[in-house]
């Protein structure tokens, strides 16, 4: 396959309940009503952790260091004309709550309850590996 590689940052918000936030994919977009954890694409130039902010505070209004960001794991998945490689971060401690800005609908779940809802090929493998680190 040819094409580029489409480089997606995302984060595993972990709330004092061991809770995991996702957020439903609005329509109009590609894979819309599956549910995916919050983040969006790495702009040229910008650092991964530095786009993951930016897109927390543009998503769900929720303000976050980047030094409370730990990597965890990542996926990759082939698209029609692309590559994506998602990389997953952690987060346990932000300011505001979170709020869906431009998703329909945001759930607070424990791990295991996430394997019930539709996700993206590249979000639905990582809950496995999540589980091991938190």
């Amino acid at each position: 396959m040819t094409g580029k590689t489409i480089l997606v940052v995302a984060v595993a918000l972990i709330d004092s309940e061991g809770r995991v936030l996702v957020q439903e994919r609005p329509a109009g977009k590609p894979m819309a009503g599956l549910w995916e954890f919050p983040g969006g694409k790495v702009e040229d130039g910008e650092l991964m952790e530095h786009a993951l902010v930016r897109e927390l505070e543009e998503e769900l209004g929720i303000i976050v260091d980047p030094k409370h960001l730990k990597s965890a794991c990542f996926a990759s998945e082939p698209l029609d004309t692309a590559h994506l490689l998602l990389l997953l971060f952690t987060c346990r401690e932000w300011r505001g709550v979170a709020s869906p800005r431009e998703a329909p609908a945001l759930r607070w779940l424990h791990l295991a309850d996430l394997r019930a809802l539709p996700m993206p090929p590249a979000d639905g493998p990582l809950i496995d590996l999540l589980e091991r680190l938190i």
